[in-house]
């Protein structure tokens, strides 16, 4: 058996970060990774969707250069010319991860681990232990459980698309589906999406869910409502789709499911331990990642916080800090962290909803401030995209608790105003922060409309 002061089970962003930060602190880690390297992030998730996102950006604009006097005729869009290099791009990337561990002396074992004791794995025939396990295995896209759900694909099998689908469907309402959604229209395909509610994003503010909807309406994308998928059919390589109203919608190219994720916890032997796992497979942890079992830690989506590729490296790195540089009490604070939506347009958004903070305050005790307008870009442009902001402040110093951003630029503005919520900022210190004129972000800063926060 090999002895190690830190195991890391998953090769994903977030376990490579662990094992590197553990290992640049002198401590002796094995990382096992079946797959590629670089976990769903790298290869079928933040990487390539931001590569097509910004194609799909390019298309428009291409199309709003001729508001500006440019005589553009773009040819046809090559579809499979892009895969290849974004492909070859995500094969750097691996090697790079590669490399990286290699140069920090982290020892990579490509195989399955799987527990066969609470502090011992086996993977590959051999058996390895240490006092400190970190489980990294991240999750999958769920399939539904109806007839025919297998012609359909998930995010995963759309990075494997070798021609762009010109007629589609999306079932779905979080991140996801609006992402593919809004990518796959700029780039001219039929979109449909099918959601459960009457809104998606059921998670994020409702001005940002309602402003989306209604711009992803004007750019085409057709949204049925309160409808869920009974069957699907394959046939002369088109697809039909019998929905829950008793509508059917024929000549599909591809079908797309967006319906969540599962952790990949299933084949860990974690019967072999005592680690308690909510319902939906995801492990429990406390505030320092730490699972019922002290030494056994669970970070990223595996553990069902936060399921974002920045939150598992900072939770892992936070980990090793305070386990191999004694950095006591040391971990993650999972309030105000910032997040995007790379939907067209993108949503940027920190801290509380109006909803959660009326009911964190009381309604009472809630202001909004909020603003829309259309950026200068397209002022005098055919297609009006709108960009609206909303600030949430608490308090009579006015503490602002939310910042909610749709609209052109808003993934790269919410950064540092994310700073700035987390700090503690008040509506007075936005707005005796000089404004950067002409832009959108100083509309951040000059904000004046308020009104009562609604129940």
């Amino acid at each position: 058996m090999k002895h190690y002061d830190l195991l890391v089970i998953g090769g994903g962003s977030g376990g490579v970060a662990t094992a590197n930060r553990a290992a640049s602190y002198g401590a002796k880690v094995a990382l096992f990774e079946a797959g590629r390297m670089g976990g769903t992030c790298v290869n079928v998730g933040c990487v390539p969707k931001k590569i097509m996102w910004a194609a799909a950006s390019l298309n428009h604009a291409v199309e709003e250069a001729a508001d500006y006097g440019f005589d553009t005729h773009p040819g046809k869009f090559d579809w499979a010319a892009l895969k290849t290099r974004r492909d070859a791009y995500i094969k750097r990337l691996n090697a790079g991860y590669e490399k990286g561990l290699s140069k920090s002396k982290v020892d990579t074992v490509r195989a399955y681990a799987r527990f066969v004791e609470p502090k011992v794995v086996e993977a590959d025939g051999e058996r390895f232990s240490a006092e400190h396990i970190v489980i990294a295995v991240g999750g999958r896209p769920n399939i539904p459980d109806i007839p025919g759900a297998e012609h359909g694909i998930t995010s995963d099998g759309f990075f494997e698309l070798e021609e762009q689908p010109q007629r589609a469907a999306i079932v779905g309402a979080g991140y996801t589906a609006v992402e593919f959604s809004g990518m796959l229209r700029a780039l001219g395909s039929d979109v449909t999406m099918l959601v459960r509610r009457d809104h998606f994003l059921h998670h994020f503010d409702k001005t940002l869910r309602d402003e989306l909807m209604v711009q992803m309406e004007a750019d085409g994308v057709q949204c049925i409502k309160h409808v869920t998928v009974m069957d699907v059919e394959r046939s002369d390589g088109k697809l039909k789709v019998e929905l829950g109203n008793g509508d059917i919608i024929e000549n599909l190219d591809t079908l797309i499911w967006a319906i969540g994720r599962a952790p990949n916890t299933d084949r860990l032997g974690l019967e072999n331990t005592s680690a308690e796992l909510r319902p939906n497979g995801s492990i429990i942890v406390d505030q320092y990642q730490e699972t019922n079992i002290p030494g056994l830690y669970a970070i990223g989506d595996v553990a069902g916080q936060f399921e974002l590729t920045p939150v598992a490296i900072a939770a892992g790195r936070r980990l090793a800090d305070r386990l191999f540089n004694g950095q006591e009490g040391r971990h993650l604070d999972y309030e105000n962290i910032p997040t995007v939506i790379f939907s067209h347009p993108p949503i940027g958004t920190v801290g509380l909803s109006e909803l959660q903070a009326v009911e964190t305050f009381g309604v009472e005790n809630v202001k909004i401030y909020e603003t829309r307008f259309t950026p200068m870009y397209y002022a005098f442009s055919k297609r009006q995209p709108k960009c609206t902001m909303k600030l949430i402040v608490t308090g009579p110093e006015e503490r602002i608790v939310g910042c909610h951003v749709i609209g052109l630029g808003a993934d790269e503005m919410l950064q540092g105003f994310a700073v700035a919520v987390r700090m503690g900022a008040t509506k007075q210190d936005f707005d005796d922060t000089v404004a950067i004129h002409p832009t959108g972000a100083e509309e951040m800063v000059t904000m004046r409309t308020v009104r009562a926060a609604v129940v």
